[in-house]
């Protein structure tokens, strides 16, 4: 991944790093808007954590954990933050047409296929259940 340094021009924009293959617009039928409960209130609405709230407003991307594609290769489209977690996600284009996020495996690149089954080969990437490893 090419990664672009910036020059530094104020105190924050020191150490300044931005990764040029992540997208940052999610697909639409895979985002739904996230009730944020919370931000130091009681059942009331009362505060009684101070300090706490605001934020910018964000979506939750659902995230394929469970890999239930057997033996179906997809190939990896875009490299995207995700604000919910500490982890970047990737769009993967199944075979038969589907698409799904799964995190970002370390190492994988635009373009690289990733698969999930019994008899796939052990890489980055690829999911297999504990009894076969």
């Amino acid at each position: 991944m090419a990664i672009h340094l910036y020059k530094t021009s104020t105190p924050g924009t020191r150490n300044g790093a931005v990764d040029s293959q992540v997208k940052s617009n999610p697909r639409n039928n895979l985002i739904y808007g996230q009730h944020r409960c919370g931000k130091g209130r009681n059942a009331r609405g009362i505060i009684t954590a101070r300090h706490r709230g605001g934020g910018h407003k964000r979506l939750y991307r659902k995230i394929d954990f469970r890999r239930n594609e057997k033996d179906i290769y997809g190939r990896i489209v875009t490299i995207e933050y995700n604000p919910n977690r500490n982890a970047y996600i990737c769009l993967i284009h199944y075979g038969d047409g589907e698409k799904r996020y799964i995190l970002h495996p370390r190492g994988a690149i635009i373009g690289d296929t990733v698969v999930s089954g019994t008899e796939v080969p052990i890489k980055m990437g690829n999911a297999l259940p504990l009894s076969v490893v």
